[in-house]
């Protein structure tokens, strides 16, 4: 079992609110996490993919007031998007008898649906809370690598092998794409979004443009955005917006695309481990989508991320603002002997960071030039989370 740091927060907010909605990509580990908090506080769990426990829903005030006293897990609600109104009404009825908080946790696999019927309904009375794949400080640090190789899916990290680790990522692949957009987004051909899926991961930390997707797909540039949109909305993509500095350089104005699990970057291309994927082009770009991916996990609301590209070739890869103020600029390289470039001094000299870090590939820290400081991944979300505290 693998302790997911999010389970602290969650019974916090649950202690704090009448609902709390749990958000990830499917098979993420929400149900396991919903479990283990129903099972500590004796509550109750309902999968509302089973046609049981749907049906035991179909008066839910009948059904649900012997249950007040209990915290009621509702597994998939966007399942049953009709209960959010009838969750709201019971919510208050329970604050006016005195039961204020830890009534229910509802657990979905995207922001779309669920955000939307929440900010509805359930606005003031519930609070969110995001459940990611595994991250960097939730396994151990000789693992490190092979989060990278498998991405942070649970049962692909921990498969008995990369063939196996494989073979459930082009499964998780697939089931998206034939069961899950259809039910989430509009009808989208599951090949078209396939290859759109496979050419964001060949460009991995490229810039966004729909068009050049478009002719390849033989589609107009409204659509392809239309299909980023649902990916980003499955949160499987992440879109990182460019830097809004005030220096009088032309910046680039297109976000990134990252797609957000390196696991399933490396499935779309068919890499099945590290040598393969350490021969592959995408190498640099894969660690680098990795870096950022991780460390906006712990950074979590505190910060604004963006990244920093003029035309004339500064560059820094990823930019904290926090919400004093204060900006870090953030350079990543996968070598063990990271080198920086006239772009990188020239982005320092634009943004005027309070600290900038390189995260590579080792794990010594050291001063790589005055006010530039090289570390590992895991030290620096160390770092930030300890910050956090």
């Amino acid at each position: 079992m693998i302790h997911r740091r999010a389970t602290a927060l969650i019974a916090e907010r649950l202690d704090q609110f009448p609902a709390v909605a749990l958000l990830g990509p499917r098979q993420v580990g929400k149900t396991t996490l919903a479990r283990n908090l129903t099972a500590a506080r004796g509550g109750l769990y309902l999968d509302l993919e089973s046609a049981a426990d749907r049906a035991k829903l179909e008066d839910p005030r009948a059904f649900l007031a012997p249950n007040a006293d209990r915290l009621v897990v509702l597994d998939e609600i966007h399942r049953v998007p009709e209960l959010f109104g009838e969750l709201r009404g019971i919510i208050d009825e329970g604050r006016r008898a005195g039961k204020r908080t830890g009534r229910f946790l509802l657990l979905g696999s995207a922001s779309l649906d669920l955000l939307w019927q929440a900010s509805e309904t359930l606005a003031g009375r519930m609070a969110i809370c995001d459940l990611a794949p595994l991250d960097a400080l939730e396994v151990d640090a000789a693992d490190l690598e092979t989060l990278w190789v498998r991405g942070g899916f649970p049962d692909s990290f921990l498969a008995p092998d990369g063939r196996a680790g494989a073979a459930w990522r082009e499964s998780f692949l697939r089931t998206y794409l034939e069961r899950d957009v259809p039910m989430f987004g509009s009808r989208i051909p599951a090949e078209t979004l396939r290859r759109l899926w496979t050419m964001l991961a060949h460009e991995q930390g490229g810039l966004l443009n729909a068009s050049q997707f478009a002719r390849a797909l033989a589609t107009d540039s409204k659509a392809v955005a239309r299909y980023v949109d649902l990916l980003a909305d499955l949160l499987l993509v992440r879109r990182l917006p460019p830097h809004q500095a005030n220096v009088r350089k032309r910046l680039v104005k297109s976000p990134r695309v990252y797609v957000r699990d390196s696991g399933l970057v490396h499935a779309l291309l068919g890499l099945e481990d590290r040598d393969a994927l350490l021969g592959h082009p995408v190498a640099g770009a894969s660690w680098e989508g990795f870096v950022i991916e991780n460390i906006l996990r712990v950074v979590g609301h505190r910060a604004q991320a963006s990244f920093y590209r003029t035309a004339a070739g500064a560059e820094m890869d990823l930019v904290l603002e926090w919400s004093g103020g204060e900006v870090w600029a953030i350079e990543i390289k996968r070598s063990l002997a990271p080198s920086l470039g006239r772009g990188f001094h020239s982005a320092r000299e634009d943004l005027r960071p309070a600290r900038t870090f390189v995260v590579y590939g080792g794990a010594d820290r050291y001063v790589k030039a005055e006010g530039v400081e090289v570390l590992g991944l895991r030290e620096l979300c160390e770092r930030i989370l300890a910050a956090a505290h």
